[in-house]
This record gives C-alpha cells, sequence and structure tokens, in this order.
C-alpha cells in the first residue's frame, strides 16, 4: 500500500483517481479548494487555490505530515507550478508530473497546436483572433465553423461555436468582438469525440508506454464541452485515434498520464484538438493506465 495525495479530490478527475486508488488497497490524502465530502478519500483537506503564493508550502506541508510517497496533480490551473517545484518536496516523495518546459506548452492551447503542427501531428486549421480581421474572415480561411476557447482553462470551460446560422453570423459577430489572443481559434471539426488516455514513459526506463481510446458518445453541450458519457474502442477500430494521440505527446515530450482530444474532420482523418498533462475524468473507464502508471511501484517505497 502506497500513501498518495490527489489534488482537486471534488472535480470528476481527482475523485475519480481516489476512488481507483483506494480500491486498489492504497491510503490516500485528497486536497480541494472547496469543501468536499470526506468519503471523497481516507482524509480530506481543504487548500487555498493553486494561484495562492502559499500553495506549494500547503502542498509540502501535508506531504510531510502524512508521510506521503507520491503525489498526483490533476487541476490544470497548478500544473505548471507543480510540474516546476517538482524536486522541491520531501526526500523519497515521486510527483507523478512530466518536466516544466512540455507542461508549460500543453498548458496553453494555442502553443500546443503549434507545437504539434510543426512537428506535423495532424490538427484542425487555428490562429488566433488577432489574426483575422473578422470572424467572416476566419471562417472563408478555414473553410466553415468555428470552435472558440480561452488558451488556458479547465476542461470545457469556455468553449463555444461560432457559425453562421438563421440569423446571418450576428451572433457569431458579436462573440468574435469580445475576444482578444487569449483565446485560441480553431476550425470546427465536426466528427466522432475521441478522449484517448496515454501514459508515457521515460525513454530510460524503456517503458514503451500505453494508448486507451475512449469514445466521447454525449457532450454536456451537445456539439462541444465536456464528455457525459464515454465508452472504450477497440484498439483495432481507432488505430489512426491512437497514433495521433501518441504522436502528439511525443511532440509535446509529456511523460506520465495524459489526457488528449481528438475528434475526426468531415473527411473522416483524426486531428488532436488539446492536451492535458494529467489523468482525465475519464480514466476510470480504462483502469489499465492506473495500473500502468503505478507499475514502479510496491507497497512503501520506489523501486
Amino acid at each position: 500500500m502506497a500513501r498518495i495525495l490527489v489534488t482537486g479530490v471534488g472535480g470528476p478527475a481527482g475523485l475519480s483517481l481516489a476512488r481507483q486508488l483506494r480500491g486498489l488497497g492504497h491510503w490516500v490524502l485528497g486536497v480541494d479548494m472547496q469543501e468536499v465530502p470526506a468519503s471523497a478519500a481516507d482524509i480530506v483537506s481543504l487548500v487555498s487555490p493553486a494561484s495562492s503564493a502559499g500553495y506549494l508550502w500547503e502542498l509540502r506541508g501535508l506531504v510531510a505530515n502524512h508521510g506521503i510517497e507520491l503525489l498526483v496533480p490533476t487541476v490544470s490551473d497548478e500544473l505548471v507550478l507543480v510540474a516546476e517545484a517538482r524536486e522541491d518536496f520531501a526526500p523519497g516523495v515521486e510527483v507523478l508530473i512530466a518536466d516544466p518546459a512540455p507542461v508549460r506548452i500543453a498548458n496553453d492551447k494555442y502553443l500546443t497546436m503549434r507545437c504539434l503542427d510543426t512537428a506535423g501531428v495532424a490538427v484542425p486549421g487555428f490562429g488566433l483572433p488577432g489574426d483575422f480581421a473578422s470572424v467572416s474572415e476566419a471562417m472563408a480561411r478555414f473553410g466553415g465553423a468555428l470552435v472558440v476557447k480561452p488558451r488556458v482553462s479547465r476542461g470545457g470551460r469556455g468553449v463555444q461555436i461560432l457559425e453562421r446560422t438563421a440569423d446571418g453570423g450576428r451572433n457569431a459577430a458579436r462573440i468574435w468582438a469580445s475576444l482578444d489572443d487569449s483565446w485560441i481559434v480553431q476550425r470546427f471539426a465536426p466528427g466522432t469525440e475521441y478522449a484517448p488516455v496515454v501514459f508515457r514513459g521515460e525513454l530510460a526506463t524503456g517503458d514503451d508506454g500505453l494508448v486507451v481510446v475512449l469514445e466521447k458518445t454525449e457532450l454536456k453541450e451537445g456539439r462541444v464541452g465536456n464528455a457525459v458519457s464515454v465508452r472504450k474502442v477497440e484498439l483495432s477500430m481507432a488505430a489512426d485515434v491512437a497514433h495521433v494521440a501518441r504522436a502528439a505527446t511525443a511532440a509535446l515530450g509529456l511523460t506520465g498520464p495524459i489526457d488528449v482530444d481528438v475528434r475526426r474532420m468531415p473527411d473522416g482523418k483524426p486531428v488532436v484538438l488539446e492536451v492535458n498533462a494529467r489523468f482525465g475524468a475519464n480514466s476510470a473507464h480504462a483502469p489499465e493506465l492506473l495500473d500502468h502508471a503505478l507499475r514502479r511501484y510496491v507497497p512503501g517505497r520506489l523501486v
């Protein structure tokens, strides 16, 4: 049994992970900036927001006080901060996150698109609002409907589709007028959406990693948003999705658990929409992901 701290235990990713870990017999300290039910973990602790100057010191104190061996961040807001500090916890404490540089890129959806596009990984057409004189110019360049979303955000927050509807595009123009370059514009990929979960090991360990393809069968906002339900897809039925997910994580240089968002274009080609350097909300549908992540562990210590 390992003693594990999971952040964001009140959110879907953290709560799912805590449940899986406890089901495997591990002891879990769950932390969150909001009150959550005590049943979410063996112990639940309230912490400051990740933007607080003292957040890392709070985590360090909890790690020391509870004899934590492994810290698993699940909140997008904290990933860069925790990655940069991953060597600064108590001796012997492992932090399950990639190096700071790739985490920093993955945290910004526009930088992610630029990196993947440069590496030849399939992505939809993309840009910044400032690259276009108007929403009409953006639609004309990309050949149809657009998706706009904050470059840095949690999950599906702020995602909107802009298209010409019965109002002649007036609503799209109104939304466009409110955007600045803290947003990203992408061509809307209308096909099936997937949430492949990836574990990519350190090259020095010889770990070939793992990809499990999950199909989003229902989305919170209808055509966009977080998944309401998913189903596991056999790799033989979605080999192209698995391939582009692997290629994306390799191009970014990420390691550890990674949550990828992929969608098919009208011609059926899968494109990467974004990449999250953490466990996602749907990891319980691919329990082998956590098994793979914990493979290096034996009760009480790292091997």
